[in-house]
């Protein structure tokens, strides 16, 4: 990289914490957030444990100071929440700021409005006004409007891979020169769409998700939402402004291999790995710890463990999955996780992989189960997404 692509501020929510501190609080001290649903009526409901944020759309909103009439989706309000703190983090003013950018990504979008009330929409004009939101980027361009961007504002929805995505755009414009600031990242909250559409695929497990252990049955899906303030060394030293870290390397491949699943050999995750490590100049051994994707499904995680032993040399480096704690927030999770790699950069700890407890029998692999006190200089954080949509982020101190 010719320009440094420094990380000036983030914020996040999920069902760990309201905000970064208790997320970095529930990680430090081993607390979960998965439970059985409590604010969604599905059939599902006493069967899967889920991720969930304990708060209900009303409390949302009182947290916004929305009016009583908005067309915010969950996804939009939990994204509002946690932008609003990263920029606030990062010191920066957004209010008609049109030199900042804001690269957002969802997949739920407003899906869980659409599912409420579309029995209703032909009789009851006065909910007709959601309709306009299902979209992922018109969820975007409220966040943007609440917040007073008026800057570069887009929408990336790639699965699982969308957050990185989101971050690599956002690296790309500041290394151009055409933004100096730019607020990255992703959200999605639960809805019965998802759920039931996990559930047809039958990765959803009825208990704690176990990555990398040989019994894992699955998933538990999560919702939350994190962003980053990315910024060139010009613009943060100018206003002299310490970063929190710096993003060194970053790549998208595909394995072009399945629909909903990755190839078995990690094709497109090697290829994701490698090409980051590329892009940032580095080699692999320089990784002091992988945030893997890990999602405990039994195919994500042959085929990331496969990767990475290819990656590394057969030497892969502490590693683990913090999708125990949250669940796998979808588009979420690669910002939820830039953040929990930030924690990991900063106060030099690993994180560990919850619920483990037999390694896979197709290869020699254990993920740190205690938390570590270790010196981190570079971490590696994975998100891999259906239709092979392979990311990979390299974040330094």
């Amino acid at each position: 990289m010719k320009e440094k692509v420094a990380i000036t501020g983030m914020g996040i929510v999920s069902a760990i914490g309201m905000n970064a501190e208790e997320n970095f609080l529930s990680l430090k001290d081993n607390k979960h957030g998965i439970s059985k649903i409590a604010h969604i009526e599905t059939t599902l409901k006493d069967k899967i444990l889920v991720g969930e944020i304990k708060k209900s759309n009303q409390e949302l909103e009182s947290l916004l100071n929305l009016p009583s009439k908005n067309n915010f989706s969950r996804s939009s309000m939990l994204g509002a929440i946690a932008a609003k703190e990263a920029v606030q983090s990062a010191g920066i003013s957004t209010d008609g700021n049109t030199s900042i950018g804001f690269i957002n990504s969802t997949t739920v979008g407003g899906m869980d409005m659409i599912e409420k009330y579309y029995r209703d929409f032909l009789d009851q004009e006065e909910l007709q006004h959601y309709i306009e939101v299902h979209d992922a980027g018109s969820n975007t361009d409220l966040i943007a409007e609440h917040l007073g961007i008026q800057g570069f504002v887009t929408t990336i929805s790639t699965a699982c891979s969308s957050a990185a995505n989101a971050i690599m755009l956002g690296a790309k414009m500041i290394q151009s020169g055409r933004l100096d600031q730019v607020i990255v990242g992703g959200m999605d909250g639960l809805c019965k769409f998802t759920i039931n559409g996990f559930n047809t695929l039958m990765i959803l497990s009825d208990t704690y998700n176990q990555p990398f252990d040989d019994q894992r049955k699955g998933l538990n899906l999560g919702e939350g939402a994190a962003y980053l303030v990315l910024e060139s060394e010009a613009s943060y030293q100018k206003r002299n402004k310490k970063p929190l870290a710096y993003l060194k390397g970053y790549a998208n491949a595909n394995d072009a291999f399945h629909q909903t699943a990755s190839s078995e050999q990690g094709d497109g995750a090697y290829l994701a790995m490698k090409s980051a490590f590329e892009v940032a100049g580095m080699k692999p051994e320089a990784i002091d710890y992988v945030n893997v994707h890990g999602t405990a499904t039994p195919n994500n995680d042959l085929s990331e463990g496969r990767a990475m032993i290819k990656l590394f040399d057969q030497k892969v480096p502490d590693f683990s999955s913090t999708k125990p704690f949250t669940g796998h927030t979808l588009a979420a999770a690669a910002s939820v996780e830039a953040v929990y790699s930030i924690f990991a950069l900063r106060e030099n700890l690993i994180f560990p992989s919850l619920n483990f407890q037999n390694k896979m029998e197709e290869f020699d692999l254990t993920p740190q189960q205690e938390l570590k006190e270790k010196e981190i200089s570079a971490v590696l954080s994975n998100s891999f997404g259906f239709g092979g949509n392979c990311s990979s982020l390299i974040f330094v101190k």
